[in-house]
């Protein structure tokens, strides 16, 4: 069974940074993609950033420049560095996958599998 737990939210000043893991456990598939999300009170739940097995990467437009999203496939890891923050980046930000591989980012509905979230929030 996929297993996906995050870790590494927590409170930082606007702008200063965090990291997030995600550790990953019970993978079969060879291919497969990744990413980040994040919803904060009252909004819908969006993507931040995308990885697929091969590396291939994507980011929304709100965080070109100040996230960088990684993987360590040998540790079954996924991270988010997150620079520059902003208080708008306050979200409980959630790791998940498909068991498919997405060439283009694919919208939050269609990952199979989802982690229990973690906070970050930014303060001014």
């Amino acid at each position: 069974e996929v297993q996906l737990v995050e870790s590494g939210g927590g409170s930082a000043q606007a702008g200063g940074s965090l990291r997030l893991s995600c550790a990953a456990s019970g993978i079969p598939w060879s291919s497969y993609s990744m990413g980040w999300f994040r919803q904060a009170p009252g909004k819908e739940r969006e993507g931040v950033a995308y990885i697929n097995t091969d590396g291939i990467l994507s980011y929304a437009d709100s965080v070109k420049g100040r996230f960088t999203i990684s993987q360590d496939n040998a540790k079954n890891m996924l991270y988010l560095q997150m620079n520059s923050l902003k208080p708008e980046d306050t979200a409980m930000y959630y790791c998940a996958l498909d068991r498919r591989w997405w060439l283009t980012p694919a919208p939050p509905h269609e990952y199979n599998y989802w982690g229990q979230g973690t906070q970050v929030t930014v303060s001014s």
